[in-house]
């Protein structure tokens, strides 16, 4: 099987369902940054100091590529059963932030993202996915998104800035906050 069709050279690509769309249709964008979200949080599954998330991480990564299969089809065309996305992901994700949290010094300012390499990785991980959110509720606009996903992307975004806290506390990193 060739990876390339040829199907997409006039800047069109076909949706589960077998809608074509242009390449730079809401859909497309939504679940490309779902994508690049994915693929950064691969990136930052390889970073030291992250060996305890790791089942966490390869979680958040199977839940993105749920949430993009659903993103990727035509709702009204596809007839493919997708997997389900459950809101208990909703609610693990928010365990997992007070567990980390719990261990944490209280958060007096904003941290400046930076410090170690690990650290900056998560803090891109984290506004990657507030794009991703911000592409899923334009879509959200025109097209029907179970409101669960998008909950789920807000509640990430936030998981990986408490991530980024506590690898910081892990690697003995010192936050450098914000002081306007």
């Amino acid at each position: 099987m060739k990876v390339y069709t040829k199907t997409g050279d006039k800047g069109t690509t076909g949706i589960l369902g077998g809608t074509r769309l242009a390449k730079d249709h809401d859909r497309i964008e939504a679940y490309g940054t779902l994508d690049e979200l994915n693929a950064n949080v691969g990136l930052l599954r390889d970073q030291e100091g992250t060996d305890a998330f790791q089942a966490e991480l390869i979680q958040i990564q199977e839940d993105l590529f749920t949430i993009g299969s659903h993103l990727a089809s035509d709702p009204e065309k596809n007839k493919m059963t997708l997997p389900a996305f459950k809101v208990e992901r909703i609610e693990a994700l928010e365990a997992a932030m007070d567990a980390m949290d719990s261990t944490l010094p209280p958060l007096k300012n904003f941290v400046l993202p930076g410090g170690h390499v690990t650290i900056s990785h998560c803090h891109v991980v984290r506004c990657v996915c507030r794009r991703a959110e911000r592409a899923t509720i334009t879509l959200a606009r025109t097209s029907y998104v179970q409101s669960d996903m998008i909950r789920f992307l807000n509640r990430l975004s936030d998981y990986f800035f408490v991530l980024s806290r506590k690898l910081a506390h892990d690697l003995r990193v010192e936050e450098t906050p914000w002081t306007p």
